[in-house]
């Protein structure tokens, strides 16, 4: 193939406004980055927009892949740092990452040629997965030469840690299914040990390439729950905060949400149990019963770590009178904040998209204005049918 590309990647990310400036940054920004108004030509192939591109050698075409495959990326993105153990709610980190794979998509880009029968996503599935790897080398305490030194410390401490076996022995081991002399892996696993302070050995299953299959995520039984149910939120609080909960309350917890609070253990979510099943466990109950146990018991452990000044609680409640203005019907919802206090109120045209602040909660004009913009990003953030009479909002302090 003779094409020829003579683009920039820096030069064409910021001729499509994709190097933003991150500060302030929200996850629906993060997340949307790509979209483009008005919606690009429609294909039944998201193929085809890649060819485009490479026919036409226009990088208009590559947006609009983009446009349409932003989702998937998304769920891609989100699935790896949720393995890792990452805060996948920071919008910065998650634009990082995500930046990372578009600029692995556009070196591939330069190398595709259709002819030769596969999709651009399969061609460049594998350096998607290194990109996503190379931001996380870079994260680390450790220091590595290269993706590829990063891949193999991740193997070996992998196979060490799930094997239980000796040093040796995971040496011997590693050695002898990847081809290398007993001394690499040995320097290999010595990496390891030393990037320890700052990553458990890795519990995630080392083919990236099959994270699109379906295949279950392994963990091991001390993996730090609270850091994947919290997000980095203080473990300690959650703990203390969990005890104080009575026995049907954690029982609902845990079984819905598939962990232990005991050892740590994450089991796979396909595992937890159902409302119907939750009934069962206690007699005399019924599913819709169960369920709203369950949500009293999600409401008490909120309040809970309210009190602990771990999480900010936001409870949100739809005014029944439905105002009109100029023909618009307009939602009122009123706010709390910190569960004390006054109630505030905001008004929102969900059909425009926009929305107004009536009064402040407390009439407090410095930290409730901060709570009300949340409330306003986060109900027009969401679609309209997930929006409820009575809502919970939880951030993290």
């Amino acid at each position: 193939m003779d094409t020829v590309w003579t683009w920039e990647l820096p030069d064409y990310c910021a001729k499509y406004g994709f190097l933003t400036e991150p500060k302030g940054l929200t996850m629906r920004e993060a997340e949307r980055i790509f979209q483009l108004d008005p919606e690009p030509p429609a294909h039944e192939n998201l193929n085809d927009y890649i060819i485009k591109a490479v026919q036409s050698r226009e990088l208009r075409w590559f947006s609009f892949f983009l446009h349409c495959y932003e989702n998937r990326l998304n769920g891609r993105i989100r699935r790896f740092l949720l393995r890792e153990g990452l805060d996948h709610y920071n919008p910065e980190r998650f634009l990082d990452y995500k930046m990372e794979c578009v600029l692995a998509m556009l070196d591939c880009l330069r190398e595709y040629d259709p002819a030769q029968g596969a999709d651009f996503l399969t061609y460049a599935h594998h350096f998607i997965g290194n990109a996503l790897l190379t931001c996380r080398m870079q994260e680390e305490a450790g220091s590595f030469e290269n993706v590829d030194e990063y891949k193999a410390v991740r193997g070996i401490a992998w196979l060490y840690n799930q094997s239980g076996q000796s040093e040796q022995a995971a040496i011997q081991k590693y050695a002898q299914e990847n081809g290398c002399t007993e001394e690499t892996a040995a320097k290999f696993l010595a990496l390891a040990k030393q990037n320890r302070s700052r990553v458990s050995f890795y519990q995630t299953i080392q083919d990236e390439d099959s994270e699109e299959t379906g295949e279950d995520v392994s963990r091991d039984d001390h993996w730090d729950y609270a850091e994947i149910l919290w997000n980095g939120i203080q473990a300690e609080a959650v703990r203390e905060a969990f005890e104080k909960l009575n026995y049907r309350e954690q029982t609902l917890l845990e079984k819905r949400k598939a962990i232990c609070m005991t050892c740590g253990r994450v089991s796979p979510i396909s595992t937890r149990l159902t409302f119907e099943e939750l009934a069962v466990l206690f007699e005399g109950s019924t599913a819709s019963g169960a369920e709203r146990a369950y949500r009293k018991a999600v409401e008490h452990l909120a309040c809970l770590l309210t009190e602990a000044e771990v999480l900010h609680v936001i409870r949100l409640k739809r005014n029944s009178q439905t105002k009109r203005k100029k023909r618009i019907a307009v939602a009122v919802y009123l706010y709390q904040v910190d569960n004390d206090g006054e109630w505030g109120e905001i008004s929102f045209d969900f059909e425009a998209g926009t929305a107004e602040i009536v009064r402040l909660a407390e009439w407090d004009t410095t930290s409730s204005k901060t709570f009300a913009k949340r409330v306003i990003l986060t109900l027009l953030g969401i679609e309209k049918s997930h929006i409820q009479e009575n809502m919970m909002l939880l951030f993290g302090v």
